[in-house]
């Protein structure tokens, strides 16, 4: 609808309103809007934000600030706001027209232009006029000042300039800020924020199989393991910083067509079968596999990791073994090829015939209803975070009605989207409601494609929240097959630092490299399919362990708030393609941080480091319009070795990957009153790149 003052391009607005932008609780979230009018008046606006129903508050209103610079949009206003509760935050930003503004400019340009005082009585009358009106809204502080303003307005004793002069002053200027006059108010349409808790938003993951952790008996053969020695790698998990563990399946694995070690279709009596086959004459989704335990020692494993400080993700896998009982009680749930049979889950030219895939359009009242009994009963065992395995395999309205229905009673409830899939699949289910998603950082490799995706994800922080996994049971990228130990340090150093979320498949720290076969991405004897103990503390005690640069990581990231930001990323110039350089800044705090990345595992790399000062808060940005320039030299922390070096804008790095693949320095502080600025300046890398944008 128009109104009197026009309101485009508000921003962040997510498929034109259909869906909330994400944010999160203490971080800044950023508005942007076009405000225009028809002739030279001056126009204004203000971002008015609601707090969610049934909190204290109420609304906020704050003024909208202008562009500056010579490049500046002289129509485009920016705010944000910080939201300090999770829920359903609402937004609009509102237009007017803006006297202050309207009569500041044209005075001083008369003035400037050698108008008098004859000249300028109808001005000054109207000054007077207007400020008269904004004493009536004034702060009681402030009231003074503004009578002193019309006072000599109106005082044809004092020259142009002293009859001026008070209406100009700083302490109007403020108090005309605090208490605005607005004519012509236009209300702008409402949109929504969906705010996340932090903890939501931000973590560590840690993946492992419980059924690898029961060792090897006297012969040497791998013992199954349960949920109470997997109670045992708790403490080591913990200490290396991670905050979620993450179990696959852990319900019972069905006997027909079980696949057999490096997912043979000729199992042996001695083989676990895929914890994805999930079902047997023992239970479905519902029940616990009894060679891992009870529930009641399900329920004793979520309870030492709640008081180690670890959350349990528990896979939500959506699928079933022919054994599952819903393929006997519930026929209809399922595809029935003609000759009579289930068809069995294919994602060509893989095969999956351990698994039937469900049909949730033939009985998608029934399905639906059972799927929500399902996840609920683990939230009463004490889950509150979902992994979702494939989701983009499951029709998009069934996603959006699970969650609606789970966060309805359970708000904090967290899904990770497992979705290796084409953007708009990916971002679609982020915008339905998904907290986390896992991304493509898996693939991204070289300078120019992780640039990219490092603006990717930044930009899509009003969409999803991307959780980077370094490896997975399904996911050996060749960079770690053929990188050595320096590409594992590397990718850790960059999910770590590219997103606040980010996590590891257990083996990943023990440097486990080879695929089943060359070109392949899955591992030789693969833990989907056998029990694959490991000794993690007696690799660390020889010294042949990443843990120590995995906990240095996690520590890094808990100190530096800035690494606990989505949006506020930059991408700095190299000369260099191996080496790649970006910061990350918290605007509430103002702590920043740089890491600069050697991304060749082989060879020591040599490059000049051209910093952005603006941009880290360094310099004006007005001063250096090429995004470089000078300014005095700075002291830097590279927080792994505790070193100090002193910087500048152009700055020599040298990385050798067998001893330190990256920087990650500490940076000064911004200053206070920069950075608010840095919070809606957008994200800005080296050249151009085109990327999706999931916001639609």
């Amino acid at each position: 609808m128009t109104g009197r003052l026009g309101i485009d391009n508000v921003s962040p607005v997510i498929s034109l309103g259909s869906y909330p932008a994400k944010g999160v609780v203490g971080q800044m979230f950023p508005v942007s809007a076009t405000v225009w009018r028809e002739g030279h008046d001056v126009v204004s606006a203000t971002l008015v934000v609601r707090r969610p129903a049934g909190t204290e508050g109420g609304q906020r209103k704050i003024t909208m600030t202008a562009e500056s610079g010579p490049a500046a949009d002289p129509d485009l206003r920016h705010a944000v706001f910080t939201p300090d509760v999770p829920g359903l935050w609402t937004f609009r930003v509102d237009a007017w027209s803006d006297p202050a503004a309207t009569w500041f400019n044209a005075i001083t340009k008369k003035v400037n232009a050698g108008q008098d005082a004859t000249m300028l009585a109808n001005d000054l009358e109207m000054g007077a006029r207007f400020f008269e009106r904004a004493v009536k809204k004034a702060a009681r502080t402030d009231v003074q000042k503004l009578k002193e303003a019309v006072a000599a307005l109106r005082d044809e004793t004092l020259d142009l300039q002293q009859r001026i002069a008070p209406a100009l002053s700083s302490d109007v200027r403020r108090a005309l800020e605090r208490r605005p006059v607005r004519d012509l108010r236009t209300k702008g349409r409402e949109f929504t924020v969906m705010v996340d808790p932090l903890e939501n938003a931000t973590g560590s993951w840690y993946e492992f199989f419980p059924r690898s952790t029961g060792g090897r008996d006297a012969e040497g053969v791998p013992v199954h393991g349960t949920f109470a020695t997997a109670e045992d790698e708790l403490p080591r998990i913990a200490d290396m910083g991670f905050d979620t563990v993450y179990l696959p399946p852990i319900h019972p694995i069905g006997k027909t067509n079980r696949k057999g070690k490096n997912n043979s279709l000729t199992p042996t009596r001695e083989d676990v079968g895929s914890p994805w086959a999930i079902g047997s004459t023992e239970g479905g989704h519902d029940a616990i596999n009894p060679e891992l335990g009870t529930l009641e020692d399900f329920r004793h494993f979520v309870e030492t990791a709640r008081h180690l400080g670890l959350s349990v993700a528990l896979d939500l896998a959506l699928q079933c073994s022919p054994d599952h009982p819903w393929a006997k009680e519930h026929p209809e749930w399922f595809t029935v090829l003609p000759d009579g049979t289930i068809a069995y889950a294919e994602n060509p030219p893989k095969k999956y015939q351990d698994i039937y895939p469900l049909n949730f359009d033939l009985d998608p009242e029934g399905l639906y209803n059972e799927v929500l009994r399902v996840v609920r009963h683990w939230i009463d065992n004490g889950v509150r975070i979902f992994r979702v395995d494939n989701p983009h395999t499951k029709p998009s309205n069934f996603w959006a009605w699970l969650i609606r229905e789970v966060h309805s009673t359970d708000p904090d409830v967290v899904f990770l989207a497992e979705a290796f899939t084409r953007p708009p699949r990916l971002y679609g289910l982020a915008k339905l409601g998904f907290t986390q998603s896992y991304s493509y950082f898996t693939w991204k490799t070289t300078k120019s494609e992780l640039s990219e995706f490092a603006i990717d994800v930044a930009q899509g922080a009003d969409v999803f929240h991307p959780n980077l996994f370094v490896n997975t049971p399904d996911i050996l990228h060749e960079s770690l097959q053929r990188g050595g130990r320096p590409a594992f340090a590397q990718r850790a150093a960059l999910a770590a630092t590219m997103s606040p979320l980010w996590g590891v498949y257990s083996g990943f720290e023990l440097f486990e490299s080879t695929p089943v076969r060359e070109g392949s991405e899955e591992y030789l004897d693969s833990e989907k399919y056998e029990l694959r103990p490991r000794d993690f503390r007696a690799a660390e005690e020889r010294g042949d362990s990443l843990a120590p640069w995995l906990r240095t990581l996690n520590h890094i990231r808990r100190d530096n708030p800035a690494l606990q930001q989505q949006r506020n990323l930059h991408v700095h110039p190299t000369s260099n393609d191996d080496v790649l350089a970006y910061s990350r800044i918290d605007p509430i705090t103002g702590n920043a941080v740089l890491i600069v990345i050697n991304l060749d595992p082989h060879h020591i790399q040599e490059s000049m480091v051209y910093l952005d000062l603006a941009a880290l808060g360094l310099a004006e940005a007005e001063g250096f319009p090429d995004g470089l320039g000078t300014t005095e030299s700075f002291e830097v922390e590279d927080i792994p070795t505790s070193q100090r070096f002193t910087w500048g804008a152009e700055n020599f790095v040298r990385l050798d990957p067998e001893h330190q693949v990256a920087h990650i320095l500490r940076l000064p502080d911004v200053p206070e009153e920069r950075r608010e600025p840095l919070a809606y300046r957008g994200v800005v890398t080296e050249g151009t790149m085109e990327s999706y944008d999931p916001r639609g």
